[in-house]
């Protein structure tokens, strides 16, 4: 497999997934993906008998996330398991490789979804409802089996005072009212980063949704505002509304829409100033900027407070 390491796969990982298969294997190619902030992933085209199929392999390479969360390849290899067996589309676990002994750092092999991302969709209002069916559908799903259980990113009582933003004090108020008690919710399974970047579509339907690292048993709430306030980010106040009625109306009686999760999504993104994501840029997506992102995310606190004084 000539050329391996000019992709930046090293020759330890590379024996690690050719002992994953039960008969000889060659791995033809390897392709970095794009899009992946906190891992690295690799496209492996596998060879066996003649035959060619595509894998991913996941390398969690970033030792302060590692040494918050050492169990990351084995999170997201439970995640992986229990959602295939919960019916949802989503990629098969081959292996995984909790410590990085074998594989060189921390990795999950897992088989390769078809579709692509889509950032800039051709019908916009049916890409916002096809990703609020699909989080709905997910969010069915019972989790009290699952060991991992939600948590927030931030304290919201150790924020500071977001210079950054021409609404400061608005944004205090936002981490006292995220302080406080939080609402009553149904646990279920959650993603804990849904967002388009981590959906893969095919014939204008979504066909699957990728990394699991984060999944857990939590309120639906929560991946419902991580989604808007990506939408936000990248579209506007109106896009991220439009999701959460879509959202609404797929999920029916089983969601009660509380805001005070939109401001717990709001807050735990903040890590100073806030920048373009880079994925966005990765798969596409033009015309953002850092003080636009900011000047959105402003008009989405706004509207998050204003449903708190209705």
């Amino acid at each position: 497999m000539a050329g391996n390491n000019g992709h930046g796969l090293q020759e330890q990982s590379v024996k690690w997934v050719k002992a994953q298969f039960d008969e000889p294997v060659e791995i033809t190619n390897v392709q970095p993906l794009t899009g992946a902030t906190s891992s690295t992933l690799f496209e492996l085209v596998v060879t066996k008998n003649s035959s060619e199929r595509s894998y991913v392999l996941r390398l969690f390479h970033k030792t302060d996330w590692l040494e918050k969360e050492p169990d990351l390849a084995q999170h997201e290899a439970a995640s992986l398991q229990y959602a295939e067996q919960m019916g949802l589309t989503v990629p098969h676990l081959v292996a995984y490789d909790v410590t990085g002994e074998e594989s060189g750092v921390p990795a999950v092999l897992m088989s390769k979804m078809p579709g692509s991302v889509v950032l800039q969709p051709s019908n916009d209002e049916i890409w916002v409802d096809e990703l609020a069916s699909n989080l709905a559908k997910l969010h069915q799903t019972s989790a009290e089996d699952f060991p991992y259980e939600y948590f927030p990113y931030n304290d919201a009582f150790l924020l500071e005072k977001p210079t950054w933003s021409k609404v400061q004090n608005d944004w205090m108020r936002a981490f006292y009212i995220v302080s406080g008690s939080r609402p009553a919710f149904r646990e279920c399974l959650i993603h804990r980063d849904f967002h388009p970047a981590n959906v893969l579509w095919e014939n204008r339907q979504v066909s699957a949704i990728v990394d699991w690292v984060n999944a857990c048993r939590g309120p639906a709430g929560i991946d419902v505002g991580h989604c808007r306030v990506n939408l936000a980010q990248m579209y506007g106040i109106s896009v991220a509304n439009d999701f959460l009625a879509a959202y609404e109306r797929h999920a029916g009686s089983d969601f009660t829409y509380d805001p005070y999760w939109d401001l717990v999504s709001l807050t735990d993104i903040l890590d100073g100033s806030p920048t373009v994501y880079p994925g966005w840029k990765a798969f596409g997506m033009k015309g953002l900027s850092n003080e636009l992102v900011r000047h959105r995310l402003d008009d989405y606190l706004l509207s998050l407070l204003d449903r708190f004084d209705d």
